[in-house]
């Protein structure tokens, strides 16, 4: 399992990490990023379609200014550092070269970070190890006040 991320985020080598969750098909890394399990969030390709969801109010394109937009129908707004704050939830957004949104990532109490990687497993991990080709970089922070 461990070799099998790895190979897909070879920055986890040199990593500290742990899987915390199996493998779900039910929700995404921009749904777990805001805490949701049961549903996938992605902007729709043709809206006769529902599923899967994207928030009303947030353009329904795969863009940076969307992906903002969609987080900040949760009260998320713009971030300067990936600090851990307490009394503050933080999301990253990830791009590719093209500045095409890819994933997402919560930050945990902890100041750790977690995220679902596609229709795989949930881990724990420091924010820049999930960085290179797959899912590009952290171009995005976000925050919000924590519920609680």
């Amino acid at each position: 399992m461990a070799e099998s991320l790895i190979s897909l985020f070879p920055n986890l080598r040199v990593s500290r990490f742990q899987v915390t969750s199996p493998p779900s098909d039910v929700y995404n890394c921009i749904a777990w990023a805001v805490g949701q399990t049961s549903i996938w969030w992605w902007p729709l390709d043709d809206p006769l379609d529902d599923v899967p969801y994207w928030p009303a109010g947030a353009p329904c394109e795969v863009t940076i200014p969307a992906f903002v937009a969609a987080f900040a129908t949760l009260g998320y707004v713009d971030c300067d550092n990936d600090a851990n704050e307490v009394g503050w939830e933080k999301v990253a957004l990830f791009a590719d070269g093209q500045q095409t949104p890819t994933h997402a990532a919560r930050q945990l109490p902890s100041g750790r970070w977690t995220s679902k990687l596609g229709e795989s497993d949930d881990i724990e991990h420091e924010l820049h190890a999930l960085e290179g080709d797959l899912y590009g970089r952290v171009i995005v922070l976000l925050k919000r006040p924590a519920s609680g």
